[in-house]
């Protein structure tokens, strides 16, 4: 086709003759890279979604945006995340029935960093097995993390002591979520390209269903069959999940060229990576918050067990709207800005609804709503965002790097809103306000790594 094309970056035209400008060098990962242009069919909309539309960015390389084979890949990752995030979001499920069974002798703090270190666990190895993706694909990844996720659990099931919870749950279910989790977003990567938010925010909201699911199954089988088949149940029904995805999920691009699986903090050289880095971290720190609490917060303020139980399905059922949805309308508008939009949504959810109405059933679901709708894309599109900033066949290292750092938020950040809990008398307040100042934070470091790309023009797509 020789009529031009619209491009979706900046408004401006070019013609299908511009993949043949310069290109930038293959291995220049610490140099800034050029912006995405995309050059895509005029005549593709909502209701094309679906279909094949290719794209070609400004580094010469066509995504297929679409296609049986591309969505085959994006159902196989939600597959995939439906076990690795799902049992992320069902950590206080896990946490609310070992207080008061197995480790009923030990406090909460003590019994959270079981869960703290798992988190930990799933992003700090992102830092090896990223560049194991750039280099060898997905399919070994994720057949190991699909041995070890079902292996753990069965282990999980028969653990007694707080250290044995630790090792088989923290360290080992851990690992093998980071083996699905990375490759999952990074297969999506290597097919699409303009529509990468969609297709990323679809596949993380496999995380939400599962965290729906998971948490209702469990303490339906509490009661009926107890931890160890519950659990059991849980580790049978991952493993089918991840059987599929072993089938789906695939690598498209080759290896990037002298690729390596040694981890490189060079690309820090790069100011909006880094300032991208820290508006991620500070991200991650106020999520896990709201997300470990809302089920304690519900029982301090008198709600009933089973509403306390309820509340956090409820969350996690808007996030799977939050996660699809803005990824539809990141890839109009750029994914930094619907991140950031969205990111000044979680802060009215916490200081405007959680602070003072959330001591009322109409409040508190409100802002579980709210907060569920808005931060359900810190998971889906901060890894389109990351993708602004790097080539496709260095994603891997990139995402990986990044994440990293943003593992030791998950670490600390439950224990120390514990502890502004505990230095507070048991009230909420300072908790709350705490989480809402650091979205505060992550805002400010995230637009000015918009800034550093493309100058202070807030209205331009990216």
């Amino acid at each position: 086709m020789s009529e031009p094309k619209r491009s979706l970056d900046n408004g401006e035209h070019t013609d299908t003759d511009s993949t043949t400008r310069e290109k930038p060098p293959v291995d220049a990962l610490t140099s800034d890279p050029p912006l995405p242009l995309f050059v895509v069919p005029s005549n593709s909309g909502p209701g094309q979604d679906l279909e094949r539309h290719t794209s070609t960015a400004t580094d010469g390389e066509t995504y297929p945006e679409g296609g049986l084979q591309a969505w085959l890949v994006v159902l196989g990752a939600w597959l995939a995340l439906v076990s690795s995030l799902g049992l992320m979001n069902t950590l206080a499920t896990f946490q609310a029935y070992l207080t008061t069974h197995q480790l009923a002798d030990y406090d909460d703090g003590t019994i959270g960093w079981i869960f703290s270190i798992y988190t930990f666990m799933v992003f700090f190895l992102g830092l090896y097995i990223g560049p194991l993706f750039d280099k060898y694909g997905p399919r070994w990844l994720i057949l190991a993390g699909t041995f070890s996720v079902s292996a753990s659990l069965m282990l999980f099931s028969i653990s007694t002591e707080l250290w044995h919870f630790i090792l088989t749950f923290g360290i080992f279910c851990g690992t093998g979520c980071s083996l699905l989790f990375t490759p999952s977003f990074a297969a999506v990567g290597h097919f699409f390209q303009a529509r990468r938010g969609l297709a990323t925010g679809i596949a993380s909201s496999g995380g939400s269903i599962g965290g729906i699911v998971f948490p209702l199954m469990l303490e339906s089988l509490f009661a009926r069959a107890g931890w160890g088949w519950a659990v059991r149940a849980l580790g049978l029904l991952c493993l089918l999940l991840c059987a599929v995805a072993n089938f789906l999920i695939r690598a498209r691009l080759p290896p990037a060229r002298g690729a390596s699986t040694a981890p490189d903090f060079r690309i820090f050289r790069d100011r909006a990576f880094l300032l991208t880095t820290v508006g991620m971290f500070l991200l991650e720190f106020a999520l896990f918050i709201p997300v470990t609490y809302i089920s304690s917060y519900a029982r301090a303020q008198g709600f009933s067990q089973a509403f306390s139980f309820q509340i956090l399905p409820i969350l996690n059922a808007a996030s799977a709207f939050g996660r699809a949805l803005p990824g539809y309308w990141g890839d109009k508008i750029g994914p930094f800005n619907i991140n950031l939009i969205m990111i000044v949504f979680s802060i009215i959810a916490c200081l405007a609804i959680w602070l003072p109405a959330g001591s009322y059933t109409a409040g508190l679901v409100l802002f579980a709503i709210t907060f569920g709708f808005a931060s359900g894309s810190n998971v889906s599109i901060t890894p389109v965002c990351v993708g602004r900033l790097c080539k496709t066949q260095h994603y891997g290292r990139y995402y990986a790097t990044c994440y990293t750092i943003v593992s030791f938020a998950c670490l600390v950040g439950v224990p120390i809103g514990g502890n502004i809990l505990t230095s507070n008398g048991g009230d909420y307040w300072g908790v709350i306000v705490f989480t809402g100042m650091v979205y505060l934070g992550s805002l400010i470091a995230l637009y000015f790594a918009k800034v550093c790309k493309v100058g202070w023009r807030p209205w331009v797509v990216f």
